[in-house]
């Protein structure tokens, strides 16, 4: 698998290189509309099956089905030069994140941020922050691995890896980190979520991959360019549709979002870095070090959400801290993906 980056190495388009702008829109526009239609958001939220909302898995489809359609299952065998990056990628999902996310979440839910937070839900704050640690991405991978330009094959296989990890590893580190002896995990929801977020939509994909090349190569890339637009169009909608279901809490507790934000934020960046740091020391190529770094960086949020109430309740401190994990997620995952493209290297002509 080679590293290789044209002369002259596209940027984002317009709508991409504004892309924080139309996020920040959708965030206000879905809280506003939760507010002014709230009987309508309530009949979508109450659209699930094991605490996984199906109006979100249908728009996360059309998010990822366009990038799934870019992987070619005849070259996935080179994945298997990249066991270096492998190794860094479950290093640092399993071994590291989990871990800072808890000593981050006792810094300044226990420490730093004590006197400005309900007392009472102080345990609840950092149980909500160590699920988001220990649920590493799965499906909005695919996303920022595509506006860094990464590999989709290797993104493809760290995500199915990932993804037996978390069957096994979840329950186990969340219940080391909340100090308790067992816990009950949803596994409908754990194995429904990969299924609706992973399987169903690379099948899909894989089909309408097989379909459109048996028509000529260029029909695909015709289709594929036309199908970039539905994808961010259905990241926004997402956004407003989670943002919709969430913003009365948010617009409640300005202060106590603000104050959650701050390790989550930190933590983001700081799994950034120890992960390029890691791939660079080993040489990954830019490719494929740029989806193992953002993997570990964002989080399985809809996963973390439903165990959160699942476990504490939708009115608890830790549903409330996964919460904002969704809303720092973008704008901090975008920054992330412009500082990853500002590292490719360019070659000369």
């Amino acid at each position: 698998m080679q590293d290789s980056i044209p002369a002259q190495r596209p940027g984002l388009d317009l709508f991409g290189r504004y892309l924080t702008l139309w996020v920040a829109l959708c965030i206000l526009v879905g809280i506003g509309l939760g507010e002014l239609f709230p009987s309508a958001f309530v009949a979508l939220s109450a659209m699930e099956v094991e605490h996984v909302n199906l109006p979100m898995a249908l728009l996360i489809w059309l998010m990822i089905i366009p990038m799934l359609m870019k992987i070619d299952f005849a070259r996935m065998r080179e994945v298997g030069r990249q066991a270096r990056a492998i190794g860094v990628t479950l290093a640092v999902n399993w071994l590291i994140k989990p871990f800072t996310m808890a000593a981050l979440g006792a810094l300044f839910i226990y420490g730093l941020f004590a006197d400005w937070l309900p007392t009472d839900q102080l345990d609840s704050y950092v149980a909500g922050l160590i699920l988001l640690g220990a649920a590493p991405c799965t499906a909005m991978v695919f996303v920022w691995s595509n506006l860094v330009d990464g590999e989709p094959n290797f993104t493809l296989s760290q995500v199915a890896l990932n993804d037996a990890v978390m069957v096994f590893a979840f329950a186990p580190i969340v219940a080391l980190l909340l100090g308790v002896s067992a816990i009950s995990v949803p596994w409908a929801t754990l194995l429904l979520s990969v299924g609706l977020y992973i399987v169903v939509p690379l099948l899909i994909a894989q089909a309408l991959r097989t379909w459109l090349l048996a028509r000529g190569a260029q029909t695909f890339e015709r289709v594929q360019a036309g199908l970039g637009p539905v994808s961010m169009l259905a990241l926004l909608l997402t956004l407003v549709l989670l943002f919709g279901f969430q913003g009365r809490q948010i617009l409640a507790q300005p202060l106590i979002i603000l104050l959650l934000a701050v390790p989550i934020v930190i933590q983001a960046y700081l799994i950034a870095a120890i992960a390029m740091g890691l791939n660079r020391w080993l040489k990954v190529p830019h490719c494929v070090a740029g989806p193992s770094a953002l993997i570990g960086t964002s989080n399985f949020f809809e996963l973390a959400v439903a165990v959160a109430i699942s476990l504490f309740g939708l009115g608890s401190g830790a549903a409330l801290a996964t919460v904002v994990g969704v809303l720092v997620e973008v704008p901090v995952m975008l920054s992330l993906v412009a500082w990853i493209r500002r590292r490719a290297p360019v070659q000369a002509l």
